[in-house]
């Protein structure tokens, strides 16, 4: 355990400090990218039938997706360990499945755009939700921005850390997966209720633990705002629509004294969302910065405990 903790912080570095090269990515693309393609050609491939052919069809899609991936996943991490300084470069590979640096960067664009314009704020937010944003408001956009901060600190950052530290790179890779799975075909549409099935249920399953440990963080990053934040946490987290992404959000909205959540549209369909917290329902893009302010000391603190952690390990 003590070798895949220090792979996770060292990741945690890596990417904290470089991100993922933009040369990279113009060049072969992103794990994240490759792994979409695959999940879009298995449901391409096997989503047809009745609901019951469709659900079973889904698990095998699932089981086709994780057991090669997992086992490439477990032979490159012992080919390069058994390298001199092999966790380095299987360092560098791990931080791709780890989204500080892109989080952090993404969130803050939505707040400098909205400064400029509500327009260049709606553009830029639309970047990293889902929901249809031509008719949010200002405050529409700094929520929409302070809940995906919140939710993808759980999805993005600590959950995978969470896998890599406890099972390694092998786990972390099979995490992303599922999550990027989940993101694709987990919705209750038509086509993807039933054949979604399995990637929604086992991505609840996976990000169980770090969604708590995320809202932990975040109430222990919230300074004077702590109590609220726990308070906020645990009186709004199970209103929420998913049994993960209520705790990270419900804690920054105490955190923060906000009102997240409420309704929206996703495709032209109205949803509609609780609210979580009980203070301003009017953020701006000073409330963004704030949010980003917690985000950094939480990610400390997740990095802070991998720390003790693997100090404990080599005791």
């Amino acid at each position: 355990m003590q070798q895949a903790l220090g792979l996770t912080l060292l990741a945690l570095a890596l990417e904290a400090g470089f991100g993922y090269p933009q040369v990279l990515f113009e060049h072969i693309g992103h794990p994240a990218v490759w792994l979409g393609a695959a999940i879009d050609a298995l449901d391409r491939a096997l989503n047809r039938g009745d609901a019951g052919a469709r659900r079973a069809l889904g698990f095998l899609g699932l089981a086709l997706l994780l057991l090669p991936l997992t086992a490439a996943g477990v032979a490159l991490q012992a080919a390069l360990h058994s390298l001199p300084f092999g966790v380095l470069p299987l360092a560098a590979v791990a931080s791709s499945l780890l989204a500080q640096r892109s989080l952090h960067a993404h969130v803050d664009a939505v707040a400098r755009a909205l400064e400029n314009s509500l327009e260049d704020g709606r553009a830029a937010v639309g970047m990293i939700v889902g929901r249809d944003v031509a008719a949010l408001d200002e405050a529409g956009v700094a929520r929409a921005a302070i809940e995906s901060l919140a939710e993808n600190f759980s999805d993005g950052v600590v959950a995978p850390a969470f896998w890599m530290a406890f099972l390694g790179f092998p786990g972390a890779l099979a995490y992303k997966a599922i999550n990027t799975a989940d993101s694709m075909i987990g919705h209750r549409t038509p086509r993807h209720e039933a054949f979604g099935f399995a990637a929604a249920k086992l991505d609840d399953l996976v990000n169980l633990p770090a969604a708590r440990l995320s809202a932990l963080l975040i109430a222990l990053s919230a300074g004077r705002n702590g109590g609220r934040a726990f308070a906020c946490m645990a009186r709004d987290a199970k209103k929420h629509a998913s049994p993960n992404a209520g705790w990270p959000e419900a804690a920054m909205a105490g955190a923060l004294g906000l009102k997240l959540g409420g309704p929206r549209n996703y495709a032209g369909a109205a949803f509609d969302g609780v609210w979580l917290g009980d203070g301003r329902a009017a953020p701006g893009p000073a409330d963004i910065d704030r949010a980003l302010k917690i985000f950094r000391r939480a990610d400390a603190g997740l990095w802070a405990l991998i720390a003790a952690l693997w100090a404990l390990s080599a005791l």
